[in-house]
């Protein structure tokens, strides 16, 4: 799962980066004017794959992970020409993106509106997303239109539907509407792989508090898709030891750190869960969409598993847990074995069975 993080110059997201890889990029009080990506690779804290391997002893722990792209800032107007190609793939290549809006002030750091205000900003940042889409999907039609009465019938059919997808879209777009509220088919969806259509990302809104922020003055804001975070402090926080850390958090009155609450919205927004595989060799986390099947989670483990699927052996993690060890659950006949349409849940534990 990759996200990209972008923001306003100013608006603290390489902050909010560091905050959320325990990186420490280092931070500045103006734009360079050069577009920058930082990357980190963070393990998805779960304390499901701990016990798991207190459990199991194995060789090695694996847990789900995250990439994080700080991305360069996202300037006012960028969106009415369309964002620049080197940007625009930057932020394209992403699932997910992670919308940084300033809520804290500093002298020393001028925003580009001149005033903190980050209702303001959310909205304005939205727009430049949405307007880059109109300017996208107004060119193709333009293509298209110049295409469409050439090529075989079946080229020709398929341009007609994909004219009326867009004019679609379009109108969605002028009425300010992001293309991830609107109802797209699977298929729609393929037409639509190649645009870099912005909108059309899930979007965590982040609001980058001071210090001494109260998360009750931010509560219009605050919704399924957005959290306060204090960059500044969690950052520090990032840094240090877990023993620390913990002492830090009570001090502040931060229930868990903000790297921890930020991937629990992504999962959620992307429609994502873990499953797990054990054993000696090693105890794993492996991430799929919700309602994904037996041979396709057989597949995130290796290809094979999944062409030679024939069953998966399978045991809720709560379950194992309250029998405490593998034994104990075969002995009980608490394993179960499903076949092709298992729908594979949330903490499952998963042993495939498979065939060449």
């Amino acid at each position: 799962m990759e996200i990209g993080i972008i923001g306003l110059p100013n608006s603290g997201k390489t902050t909010i980066f560091n905050a959320l890889t325990r990186s420490q990029t280092a931070t500045t009080a103006f734009s360079s004017g050069q577009l920058e990506v930082h990357t980190a690779v963070v393990d998805v804290p779960d304390e499901r794959v701990d016990r798991l391997s207190a459990m199991f002893h194995p060789k090695r722990t694996i847990y789900a992970q995250v990439t994080y792209n700080d991305i360069a800032g996202l300037g006012k107007g960028a969106g009415k020409t369309g964002i620049s190609g080197p940007l625009l793939n930057a932020i394209a290549a992403n699932e997910a993106l992670l919308l940084v809006a300033r809520a804290f002030e500093d002298e020393s750091v001028p925003h580009p509106e001149d005033t903190v205000d980050a209702a303001r900003d959310l909205m304005m940042m939205e727009s430049e997303l949405i307007l880059n889409d109109m300017t996208t999907v107004d060119r193709r039609l333009e293509r298209l239109q110049g295409m469409k009465h050439r090529g075989t019938p079946e080229e020709r059919k398929r341009m007609a539907q994909e004219e009326e997808l867009l004019q679609r879209l379009m109108a969605k777009l002028d009425a300010e509407i992001p293309l991830r509220e609107v109802a797209i088919s699977d298929e729609e969806r393929k037409m639509l792989g190649g645009f870099g259509l912005l909108s059309l990302k899930p979007l965590l809104r982040v609001i980058n508090a001071g210090d001494d922020a109260d998360e009750t003055a931010f509560a219009d804001l605050l919704d399924n898709r957005t959290l306060v975070l204090r960059g500044k402090l969690e950052a520090e926080i990032a840094q240090m030891d877990p023993d620390e850390a913990a002492e830090f958090l009570a001090d502040f009155g931060i229930d868990e750190p903000g790297l921890n609450r930020a991937i629990r919205f992504c999962y959620d927004m992307l429609g994502l869960e873990s499953f797990f595989t054990v054993g000696e060799d090693e105890v794993r986390a492996w991430t799929v969409r919700r309602g994904t099947l037996a041979p396709e989670a057989a597949g995130v483990i290796h290809s094979d598993l999944q062409k030679g699927f024939i069953r998966a052996e399978t045991i809720a993690y709560s379950e194992l847990m309250a029998l405490g060890s593998m034994a104990e659950a075969r002995k009980h006949g608490k394993l179960r074995l499903e076949g092709k349409e298992y729908v594979v849940q949330d903490g499952d534990i998963l042993n495939i069975r498979f065939n060449l």
